[in-house]
């Protein structure tokens, strides 16, 4: 790491709030919603890119109109560009050339947030970014990217040529105020009507609805404004990662209340939407008190962990559990950071497809501290900002993690899976589970999984 300027320095005990200063990148800031800071002008900040998915967000504050520059600089060997936006809307300036350091400007930009984000065209390493610009920076909050005080995102912008995109009801944002975030985990198979008019129609007080695909139809749209009594319900297929940038996705979602994923494969749901505004979009539905939430590939996308087969085929559990590395477990991140689905993976259509030995094998690859919520068919799990998640439905939602009774006996690639004594609750429509701090009226059982034999579970019946 390069050690601080002379300038930094300067600049730094200069500072409105110079403990507020942000010196050395913190992760996860993956996303806007994550953003770190706040940065002081003038003041570099060491950070680093890790991985190809990998991009880290910055917001600082200007307190005056004026011109706001940066640059970035980086090991030699590698090409990272950066992208400067204001509070919402599309990037304002960026620097995308193979320069090093990569620098630019925006004349005359108004006072207010902004974020920079900083993205790797190749290679991994080290970089330093430095900010100047008009004011101090601001003490930032734990949302960086609020919703406006008048709910006002501007007009609707033009819908680009190819983006399927089918709206019932009014084409205007509904103003409604917001302030408890919330998650929505459906199973598959028979949506659950009872989460969407018990759960959503109330959180969302008549807002407006999205929702998101890659393929399909817009059939969600009377069903869902029927449940929700939402002012609108725009279904976007969202298949390409130039429509998964396009300021008119960006602006249906931003405006909505509720967003939900349908179906699909969460695989092509990655590849066409992480690193774009409808990560980015989604998130900030979530913080500025909107819900969140999908079903089948959709509820796979939300968790912090990811079952992402990309290519491969599907993970079964008796194939999963003969090789703690078998080809078809493979899990992503990166996508959202969702506070209430810290360390947690998801699973769907659960007990119908017997998906408790590939959940258990991906509890294990989590390690101690990671959690499987699983879902079965025709049912859900709403969560609220206080962790607490009640299930509807017709069936039950499975939650799997360990304590210090569990071993992980044998978790090596190329051998049979043994895990002994995990926690399982099994939670029976009206139940609940806090997810932040694991509290439930509901007793667990334990569970063990044996991969070299053939009824690997233990018990027999592990539902």
């Amino acid at each position: 790491m390069k050690a601080l300027s002379l300038l930094g320095v300067v600049a730094l005990l200069l500072c409105g709030n110079a403990q507020a200063c942000l010196l050395q990148e913190s992760e996860n800031n993956n996303n806007e919603s994550g953003a770190d800071g706040p940065l002081c002008s003038g003041v570099p900040v060491q950070a680093s890119i890790g991985s190809r998915t990998d991009q880290d967000w910055f917001y600082f504050d200007t307190n005056a109109t004026g011109d706001i520059t940066v640059s970035l600089s980086h090991d030699n060997n590698d090409d990272f560009d950066w992208f400067l936006y204001r509070a919402s809307g599309s990037y304002i300036a960026s620097g995308q050339s193979s320069a090093n350091p990569e620098t630019g400007s925006y004349v005359a930009s108004p006072a207010g947030p902004h974020y920079i984000k900083v993205t790797r065209y190749s290679g991994t390493g080290n970089y330093q970014l430095t900010v100047n610009f008009s004011g101090a920076t601001g003490g930032g909050g734990t949302d960086p990217d609020p919703e406006p005080e008048n709910c006002n995102y501007g007009s609707r912008p033009s819908k680009p040529g190819g983006l399927s995109a089918t709206l019932l009801g009014s084409s205007n944002d509904v103003c409604v105020s917001l302030t408890n975030p919330a998650v929505l985990l459906m199973g598959g198979g028979a949506d659950v009507d009872a989460a969407f008019a018990n759960r959503i129609n109330p959180h969302i007080k008549g807002g407006n609805v999205v929702v998101l695909r890659t393929s399909g139809t817009a059939a969600y749209n009377d069903y869902l404004q029927g449940l929700t009594n939402a002012a609108s319900v725009e279904t976007l297929i969202v298949n390409t990662r130039t429509k998964a940038n396009s300021d008119y996705v960006d602006w249906a979602i931003r405006s909505a209340e509720f967003v939900f994923i349908a179906g699909g494969d969460q695989s092509d749901y990655l590849n066409q939407w992480l690193g774009t505004k409808v990560q980015d979009a989604l998130m900030h539905v979530y913080n500025k008190g909107g819900a969140v939430g999908g079903t089948s590939a959709g509820n796979h996308v939300l968790g912090e962990f990811i079952y992402d087969p990309d290519g491969v085929l599907g993970a079964i559990s008796s194939e999963a559990v003969t090789d703690f590395c078998h080809e078809t477990v493979n899990i992503s991140t990166n996508f959202l950071n969702i506070p209430l689905l810290d360390g947690i993976i998801t699973d769907t259509h659960f007990k119908q497809r017997d998906r408790m030995g590939r959940s258990a094998v991906f509890q294990a690859k989590l390690g101690s501290s990671g959690r499987v919520v699983a879902v079965s068919e025709a049912t859900s799990l709403f969560v609220t900002a206080d962790g607490n998640g009640v299930v509807d439905g017709s069936h039950e939602v499975y939650l799997l993690r360990a304590d210090s009774q569990t071993q992980y006996q044998q978790t090596s690639c190329g051998q049979p899976v043994i895990i002994n004594n995990l926690l399982r609750y099994k939670l029976l429509p009206g139940q609940s589970y806090n997810l932040l701090n694991n509290s439930t009226a509901v007793s667990p059982s334990r569970l063990s999984i044996n991969g070299n034999n053939s009824n690997f579970y233990n018990p027999s019946n592990p539902y």
